[in-house]
């Protein structure tokens, strides 16, 4: 299980702050040997990305799960995170206002 957090500072984008926030997760873990010691298949994992965002119904699934690199992979969006103000400079690709969308993402890798 490994914990992580991601910023879109221009865009107000959850997925990209989700994205972002599990990527950070899993660059904290190492998978090494996971093949060799417990005859795991990597593909047989099973990976549950939970990522808190201030907007959950706006989360791509399907975006979230690109990040994974392995596993069968499951995701769950909740009401969280933190949205706090910004600039607002349109040629950076703030589109709403000038706030920036934090997200937390807690990955957690089992086997069956």
């Amino acid at each position: 299980m490994e914990f992580g957090y991601g910023v879109d500072l221009h865009g107000q984008d959850v997925n990209k702050a989700a994205q972002k926030a599990v990527k950070d997760a899993i660059s904290h873990s190492c998978l090494c040997d996971l093949e060799e010691i417990l005859g795991v298949n990597l593909d047989e994992v099973i990976v549950e990305a939970i990522v808190a965002v201030s907007r959950p119904e706006e989360i791509d699934e399907e975006g979230i799960k690109a990040v994974l690199p392995i596993g069968q992979k499951y995701v769950k969006a909740v009401k969280g995170g933190l949205r706090v103000p910004g600039i607002k400079e349109p040629q950076f690709g703030d589109t709403e206002d000038d706030s920036i969308e934090v997200a937390v993402a807690c990955v957690t890798v089992s086997i069956k």
